[in-house]
């Protein structure tokens, strides 16, 4: 009787302790995640898919015997919440769920301790309260030494696989060939759970390994195949106008479009690139297309014209591929390449990367004077970026391409009182505040760069290419994203089109200019640039179309599987009209989203077996 009470005993603190996981998962769901059910299946899924994964991850106590069990009962409690909370903290400013290659990418850890420390929260210890509570139990119900019964292990291992096979049953049912959709993490996250998402990814992530291993040079020809069936002519106007002078890339950290044009208190938030629309090819429906990777995605895809991982960054996992890319192509017509960039050469791995690119030349923190005066936030202010720039870009050869990467623009977007040029935002979101000034210093500084470049004779033998990298402002700011744009919420189609980042084309010299209105995104910046140097792209193995060329689509495909034309938007499942957001059928998006799709596919299908080395 004494041994079974104590059986009780501990099975009682084993499903008070599962009770207390799955619970704090469900609140975090909805409160830190901000995921939202659009069906009682959707809500019924998203409570009980944590149960599998936490009777399998506590279920590990049943290994052990008596008050050790009691022990890994909390101890697996705790890092389970530890998961937890590193997926919140990356949430809470990427809008997205961790994964692997991300866990991996460790280099980057030394570099993101500002930002880190700027996205926790005092309530965040909340999230241990469950684990007090387990504590106190088990000082106060400690109980002796019991053998371990045989099959106790298996049991629970059944029970939660079972548990597993139910709710992917459901989710199947909701959401079918649910396990096809690698790239939709929130996706699967509200169907099988944050927990069973990692075993998931862990599975991807191995296969995608492996497809390098087993590739073969026929694995090329469906992609060679597309790429012809899909080639655009250029632009006879503008086909070579570029021939022979400087490229020189501005990638501009965080900028999204909906500040172009917009004022804070009466002021313009960027007068500058305001003002240099009247005077380049402006594209306003222009989007950024990276994952995980951010700045570096978008250098993979400006640099390729291939689509960067749906996980991770591709600067990490596959440095090592065979590309051709824009430095090297460039290089065989006499070019020199540069990358301009005052952070650690290591930072996303570029130090390696760079040189599989075939980039000449490097200019990294080490090229810069940086101190305590003039740098804040990630590091050099970009004024004095652009400033000290202009010494290394005249030591270089000519011609070159050289692209820039700025910093100050960068969360958690701080900025030193006597560089804030506009007010803040009045928000309840600080980040979204500070978003504003950063952006108009930035902007202040492509200016006086202009200036320097002109005063040096410089500017004249250039065109510039000036996009946006990547979002700065994530949905977890949506509540204060809607007051800025005077919107009562931001709906699914407002996500997707505050994923447009400003595009230039600026050749000094050109009279004609003009606002582009075709759908396009950063994968068709390395067709345009090649084509505007003179250099065809028929034997290029790429994704993108020149930007001017007459015969191209209005188009564009963002990593997560969301599509954009002139018409319409595929986003999280849904068809909508462009014009007025209404919800259509989904045959108004079908062939659009197959587009994607099959672009997406093929593209890792060209990384994950390095396919170029067969080319």
């Amino acid at each position: 009787m004494a041994k079974m009470k104590v059986k009780i005993v501990e099975s009682k603190f084993f499903w008070i302790a599962v009770f207390f996981l799955c619970l704090k998962t469900y609140i975090l769901y909805k409160i830190g995640f901000n995921i939202k059910s659009e069906n009682i299946l959707q809500e019924f899924l998203l409570m009980i898919n944590p149960v599998s994964s936490v009777v399998l991850l506590i279920g590990v106590s049943f290994f052990f015997a008596g008050i050790t069990r009691n022990i890994m009962i909390v101890l697996t409690s705790l890092s389970a919440t530890i998961i937890l909370y590193l997926n919140l903290l990356y949430f809470r400013f990427f809008s997205d769920i961790l994964t692997w290659p991300v866990l991996f990418q460790t280099s980057n850890a030394k570099d993101l301790t500002g930002s880190i420390t700027e996205l926790i929260k005092f309530s965040d210890l909340l999230l241990l309260l469950d684990i007090i509570v387990l504590i106190i139990l088990l000082v106060k119900r400690a109980v002796p030494i019991q053998v371990r019964v045989k099959h106790e292990p298996i049991m629970m291992l059944s029970l939660s696989f079972i548990l597993f096979i139910v709710n992917l049953g459901i989710a199947q049912i909701e959401r079918p060939q649910l396990l096809t959709r690698s790239f939709d993490r929130e996706m699967l996250v509200k169907n099988i759970g944050i927990l069973n998402y990692h075993a998931y990814d862990g599975y991807i992530q191995s296969q995608s390994k492996a497809q390098r291993v087993f590739a073969d040079s026929s694995d090329i020809t469906e992609v060679l195949d597309y790429r012809n069936n899909n080639y655009k002519d250029a632009d006879p106007e503008l086909f070579g106008i570029a021939e022979g002078k400087n490229i020189i890339v501005l990638s501009l950290e965080s900028l999204q479009s909906f500040v172009i044009n917009e004022t804070i208190d009466g002021e313009e938030i960027t007068p500058f690139l305001n003002e240099l629309i009247n005077e380049s090819y402006y594209f306003d429906n222009f989007y950024h297309q990276t994952a995980q990777g951010k700045t570096s995605d978008s250098e993979f895809l400006v640099a390729n014209s291939l689509f960067a991982r749906d996980s991770g960054s591709v600067f990490f996992t596959h440095a090592g591929n065979e590309y051709h890319a824009l430095p090297e192509i460039l290089k065989e017509s006499g070019y020199y390449s540069s990358v301009l960039h005052a952070n650690n050469k290591s930072f996303w791995n570029r130090d390696i990367m760079y040189n599989s690119l075939g980039y000449d030349q490097f200019f990294d923190i080490n090229s810069y004077d940086v101190n305590e005066e003039n740098s804040v936030g990630w590091g050099l202010k970009d004024v004095d970026f652009f400033e000290q720039s202009i010494e290394l870009l005249k030591s270089q050869p000519k011609p070159y391409y050289s692209k820039f990467i700025t910093l100050t623009n960068h969360f958690p977007f701080e900025l030193e009182e006597e560089d804030k040029l506009i007010n803040e935002f009045d928000s309840n979101s600080r980040t979204l505040n500070r978003y504003f000034p950063t952006v108009r210093y930035m902007d202040h500084a492509l200016k006086q760069f202009f200036n320097r470049l002109k005063e040096e004779g410089i500017y004249e033998d250039s065109i510039f290419i000036i996009y946006g990298d990547h979002y700065g402002i994530s949905n977890y700011h949506n509540k204060a994203m809607s007051l800025f744009l005077n919107k009562e919420e931001i709906t699914d189609l407002d996500h997707v089109q505050l994923q447009r980042v400003p595009m230039f084309v600026h050749i000094p010299g050109h009279s004609n200019h003009e606002i582009n209105h075709t759908v396009a995104g950063q994968i068709d910046i390395k067709p345009t640039i090649m084509h505007l140097l003179g250099l065809d792209t028929k034997d290029d193995v790429q994704f993108g179309t020149d930007l001017f060329s007459p015969e191209r689509s209005s188009f564009a495909v963002l990593r997560d599987g969301s599509v954009i034309t002139d018409d319409v938007v595929y986003t999280k499942g849904s068809c909508y009209r462009k014009v007025d957001g209404e919800e259509l059928d989904q045959s108004n998006c079908e062939p659009f989203r197959e587009r994607g799709a099959m672009e997406l596919n093929l593209s890792d299908k060209l990384l994950y077996g390095d396919l170029l080395r067969f080319y």
